[in-house]
């Protein structure tokens, strides 16, 4: 019998551990699956601020898949297509950005979670259901159970209704957004004021009460911190800086010729 495929960062924040992962911006897939390769848990595409293509998508979906590495994709501010297409092409989840109150977090769960939870688009015919080849029943429970749907909070306003939020079935993640957030409060980039700092651990406390999962982005340095603090998902870094630290180091490395 085929099966659809089981998350490896579920699985690993299920049982204690914390999930990584990282940023990929480049397109071409090969990135992700050097990512993948590395040993990551979960490459992070990333559709609001970058131009991939839904096709571009499904190639770092198969690339990572190679390795038993989970994608999930932050999908633009837009229509449920754009919620549900990533799911769709088989990424094992989706993170909405700026989300704003518990109205829009009702909203997003009961566009990407069958039923009982939501009234996500039934089809089953594209890489995420085997193409026809996974009974219906089975498809949605795997669905609702395998894939997740996070929630960025990274605006000050949502906190006024952050335990609202958590508490909502079918949202599988709080994930702190401190660059956002600073820029929300007036001070971008300042990530040691003490509001950034509160408000990240408001999340994840959240997160906790209501039997959630909390993520945020880190660094191997605060990776620990984080884990002490209750996140159990942490990006670590991004494609981008990996090459302009290496080319930076490299020329610099040659000095003048």
């Amino acid at each position: 019998m085929i099966r659809m495929r089981p998350s490896r960062v579920l699985k690993k924040m299920r049982e204690g551990s914390v999930a990584t992962s990282v940023m990929v911006n480049i397109h071409d897939p090969r990135v992700s699956e050097i990512a993948a390769q590395s040993g990551f848990d979960c490459i992070w595409i990333d559709t609001e601020h970058n131009s991939t293509s839904l096709q571009d998508l499904e190639n770092h979906v198969r690339a990572a898949k190679i390795y038993d590495t989970d994608v999930v994709v932050r999908v633009p501010r837009g229509s449920y297509s754009d919620l549900i297409h990533p799911l769709e092409v088989d990424a094992t989840g989706i993170m909405v950005p700026h989300l704003m109150n518990v109205e829009e977090a009702r909203k997003v769960a009961w566009s990407t979670k069958f039923h009982p939870k939501g009234r996500r688009p039934l089809d089953g015919g594209s890489a995420d259901g085997v193409y026809c080849r996974v009974p219906v029943e089975e498809y949605i429970r795997h669905a609702n159970e395998e894939r997740f749907v996070i929630v960025q909070i990274e605006d000050p306003e949502p906190l006024e209704e952050l335990d609202e939020i958590a508490a909502v079935d079918g949202i599988d993640m709080l994930l702190f957004g401190p660059g956002d957030f600073s820029h929300g409060l007036g001070i971008p980039g300042d990530f040691d004021d003490p509001r950034v700092d509160e408000a990240r651990k408001k999340v994840a406390q959240a997160a906790h009460s209501h039997g959630k999962f909390a993520g945020t982005v880190g660094s191997p340095a605060n990776l620990r911190k984080l884990a002490a603090e209750g996140f159990h998902f942490v990006n670590l870094g991004a494609d981008v800086i990996a090459l302009t630290t290496y080319f930076s180091e490299l020329r610099n490395a040659i000095g003048e010729l």
